[in-house]
């Protein structure tokens, strides 16, 4: 079974930075499992869906991002580390939100327990 354990939220300034992180375990082999996954980023605040922040391809090579984000957040991944990464800059209030790391296949698909992002001065 993949589990994935979200990790780097916390509270932050408007303007200030986090850098959240996404640990892959339960793959039968390392890091050639984990890089046959797709993985992604959502968030999602109180009464609202889970919306997707940024997507990365198995290979890292492919990214794509919410509009709102695009060139303040950055998707990467560490095959070697069973790891993704979102690093978000600039972050304003209505960043505000729980997120979450999804690991997925074409038939498969693996969340985390989220993490807390608040942005408040």
């Amino acid at each position: 079974q993949v589990q994935l354990v979200e990790s780097g939220g916390g509270l932050v300034q408007p303007g200030g930075s986090l850098r959240l992180s996404c640990v892959a375990s339960g793959f039968t082999f390392s890091s050639y499992e984990f890089s046959s996954y797709g993985m992604d980023w959502y968030r999602q605040t109180p009464g609202k869906e889970r919306e997707l922040v940024a997507t990365i391809s198995g290979s890292g090579r492919s990214a794509s991002y919410k509009a709102s984000v695009q060139d303040r957040f950055t998707i990467s991944r560490d095959n070697a580390k069973n790891t993704v990464y979102l690093q978000m800059d600039s972050l304003k209030p209505e960043d505000t939100a729980v997120y979450y790391c999804r690991a997925f296949t074409a038939s498969v698909n693996y969340w985390g327990q989220g993490t807390q992002v608040t942005v408040s001065s």
